[in-house]
């Protein structure tokens, strides 16, 4: 009986020092820099995000948000990086509605979202806008009524088979029962640039892409897709005023690796949400089309779950799959 609780004695001494380090570790976090990887090329929408966050964050704890962009395959590039992380919240990850259509289309990846990583916010969202060349269309149901007319001659230009303007087209055209040529591309600029010439009819990108275009007056703008209108296009409708029940948009948060402390979520969150609250930070990401959100971190759970299975139906619906 003495020799077993000497070793359950010993053994206690052993664990404690570690458990005792690892509670000063997370109580003392940060003390490093960390990082937050963006799916997405410097200069893009996540990347600029990223980066007011950074600044925000830096101002209250004086450490270091480095933002790594690691482009590739639609954000799986980054996605990949991060669950082969330290989970010691030191990496997060700027996770995108993209990135959700990504998991869906590509069939040759290992990455989960819902088992891989932890929510910490739902930062905004921004919608698309459907737009066209000033010649083609007025309004959303002359755009439909020349698609009746002539079934499979109006085309719409993307950023490829499965990016989120693919899908808001097909989404748009099913819903409109229109029969719509998709036109994929390899990057939205050039859809948008062939709209202008009209060699397709009409693409679909985030707002902040076409707003110069739109300024400018060689575009046109028929209808975001957010239900509600946006602040930077008030005299836009919405397409769900045309075709009830029509949204789609796309969406910016922050995720850490599955296996972050707890503790350590909390305090992401309540400082993430805290910052998209106040008005220099809505006001650096008004530009951008973006209607700031801020969520705790289990309505961003419920968040991840609706639009997985909506994502997940939209595409299965446009029979997209790529290796």
């Amino acid at each position: 009986m003495r020799t077993q609780t000497l070793a359950a004695a010993l053994t206690m001494a052993t664990l404690l020092p570690a458990t005792h380090s690892a509670q000063a570790a997370q109580a003392a976090w940060p003390d490093k820099p960390i990082r937050v990887v963006v799916g997405s090329a410097a200069g893009s929408g996540p990347d600029i995000i990223s980066r007011v966050m950074a600044d925000r964050l830096y101002g209250v704890w004086g450490q270091r948000v480095v933002v790594d962009p690691r482009p590739g395959v639609a954000g799986l590039l980054s996605a990949d990086i991060v669950t082969r992380s330290a989970a010691d919240g030191y990496t997060w990850m700027m996770m995108t509605s993209q990135l959700f259509i990504a998991t869906s289309v590509y069939s040759n990846h290992k990455v989960n979202l819902a088992r891989d990583f932890a929510s910490i916010s739902l930062i905004g969202t921004v919608p698309y806008v459907l737009v066209v060349n000033p010649a083609v269309a007025r309004t959303i149901p002359e755009l439909i009524e020349a698609a009746k007319k002539a079934p499979g001659t109006l085309r719409y230009g993307s950023a490829g088979a499965g990016s989120a303007e693919h899908l808001t087209g097909f989404l748009f055209g099913q819903m409109a029962g229109a029969n719509f040529v998709h036109v994929p591309y390899k990057g939205i600029p050039q859809a948008v640039a062939d709209t202008v010439g009209r060699e397709v009819h009409f693409s679909t990108p985030v707002l902040p892409v076409a707003m110069s275009f739109v300024q400018g007056g060689r575009l046109r703008a028929l209808g975001v897709t957010t239900r509600k209108r946006s602040a930077l296009l008030p005299d836009v409708p919405a397409i769900a005023d045309v075709l009830p029940g029509y949204e789609n948009f796309g969406w910016y948060s922050l995720v850490a690796p599955t296996g972050t402390p707890q503790d350590i979520l909390t305090k992401v969150n309540a400082e993430v949400v805290k910052a998209v609250k106040e008005p220099q930070f809505i006001e650096q990401l008004k530009s951008l089309g973006i209607d700031i959100v801020g969520t705790t971190r289990a309505e961003f759970d419920t968040f991840r779950r609706n639009e997985s299975k909506r994502m997940g139906d939209i595409i299965k619906a446009a029979s997209v799959t790529l290796q």
